[in-house]
């Protein structure tokens, strides 16, 4: 029997988010769902990395934790609970997953895990262009990662017909996380593109959690925003037209208004008459926000048009190391002891022969943000911290950077302090576009008693 409406939470907007707001939504929100949005394009090419240094890894590492707080929650308020913290491993997200609802003995709470992401193959034989370069994928990329595309609802939404009390996936598409549920519940026409144009919008709405209850939205003087340090998450109370009613639990901090929900609705929006996601190419220009109540917005309104007969991959691939060094100057004269270290710094390096492919030399708290922008303030500071990174093929050549930083401890200037040093490998992230027929999603369930 289809639902007349539903209450949806946003558990996490991105993949180190807080837990607590989400352990109050499934105690107190009277959820029907609680969705875990934890997924970036160069998070879920990190995933791949771990996976491949270790096959049992390669999910959310923060997934474990999650799972323990929420799970036994989600079982005894009957909230269904949809992730994307499966990331390069939704295989190995399920059976950790399954450990601990054993561990916890939640009984026929049925897992499923949604794959078929995984695309590296097809891409490698398919050899597409690349949309940021337009060269083809073999002419610009030597050492691919990863090669994951955006899914959209569809086997979320046959995970759910089948039984499904958690839904894991590796990358989805973020609203489509929260469509499904939608889909499934009021059973829409999956081309009926009004209702997935309007459910996308609510989707996009809460994905991000704690940025439409005025995290991100905050400036002290400007615009206020009270109980940042327990900032709830959103809830959004869906009806079967796609309209919806976003608000907060009473006791969280933070604020659901006018103004907040109008930012996150534009959040990194290109064409808001025309926002493609693999479920359909939805139209925000017909939205209207209305205040109903303090911390109640009434959404209403948007639209869909057709979805793309192409979908979106995100390809990770190696582009090289990052060596970094960094050491702290205070008190008097301390810019000009931190111009002078950075000028010592690039004598070194060319005396050493260090060899990079990029570099900068940042004088935080001066220039490192907007660089000869702001650093004609007229002003001394009292503390100055000097960064220098480099680009380098090889982890070696990144390792010198740091090194040379550290060494001004005791070869000039005076009073330096704080010195740290970092290498990191370069993940870099590009786009393509494949045929949706080459895609074959498919889930799986598992019961925690064991019946699969």
């Amino acid at each position: 029997m289809k639902k007349n409406a539903i209450v949806i939470g946003a558990g996490a907007g991105y993949a180190g988010d807080r837990i607590e707001p989400a352990v109050d939504l499934v105690k107190q929100g009277k959820l029907d769902y609680i969705v875990f949005e934890c997924l970036a394009e160069r998070t879920i090419a990190l995933a791949q990395l771990r996976k491949m240094q270790n096959p049992n890894l390669g999910f959310d590492p923060l997934l474990p934790a999650r799972m323990e707080r929420i799970l036994p929650l989600c079982h005894k308020n009957k909230v269904k609970l949809i992730t994307n913290m499966g990331a390069a491993n939704p295989l190995a997200a399920l059976e950790k997953t399954k450990e601990i609802a054993e561990k916890h003995q939640l009984r026929g709470l049925k897992l499923a895990v949604v794959t078929g992401d995984d695309v590296s193959e097809i891409i490698k034989k398919l050899n597409p262009e690349i949309i940021e370069t337009g060269q083809t994928l073999s002419s610009s990329i030597s050492a691919m990662v990863s090669a994951n595309v955006y899914l959209g609802a569809e086997s979320i939404v046959a995970a759910l017909e089948a039984g499904a009390d958690v839904v894991i996936t590796g990358r989805v598409a973020d609203p489509a996380l929260f469509l499904a549920p939608m889909i499934y519940e009021f059973g829409w026409d999956t081309a009926d593109w009004t209702l997935l144009g309007r459910g996308t919008i609510i989707g996009h709405l809460l994905e991000c959690a704690g940025q439409i209850t005025g995290g991100y939205y905050a400036e002290p003087g400007k615009k206020e925003v009270e109980g940042l340090g327990r900032l709830g998450f959103p809830v959004a109370q869906v009806k079967a037209d796609g309209s919806c009613v976003i608000t907060k639990l009473p006791s969280a901090g933070g604020a659901v208004t006018m103004s907040i929900c109008k930012e996150q609705l534009l959040y990194e929006i290109g064409d808001p008459a025309a926002y493609i996601t693999p479920d359909v190419t939805a139209d925000f220009t017909h939205v209207s926000l209305v205040q109903t109540e303090q911390d109640e917005i009434t959404i209403v309104g948007g639209a869909g048009q057709k979805r793309s007969q192409y979908l979106k991959v995100s390809i990770g691939y190696h582009q090289g190391y990052i060596g970094e060094g960094e050491i702290s100057y205070a008190g008097q004269g301390a810019l000009a002891r931190a111009k002078l270290a950075s000028e010592i710094i690039r004598e070194r390096l060319g005396i050493v022969g260090a060899k990079y492919s990029e570099i900068r030399y940042d004088l935080m708290g001066v220039d490192s943000l907007h660089g000869g922008a702001s650093s004609g303030r007229g002003y001394l500071p009292y503390e100055v911290r000097v960064r220098v990174a480099a680009k380098t093929a090889t982890k070696e050549e990144a390792t010198l950077i740091g090194d040379e930083v550290e060494t001004l401890y005791t070869n000039g200037p005076a009073g330096g302090g704080g010195a740290r040093k970092f290498v990191r490998e370069i993940i870099a992230v590009v786009s393509a576009l494949i045929p949706r027929e080459l895609v074959k999603p498919i889930f799986f369930i598992r019961e925690v008693d064991g019946n699969v």
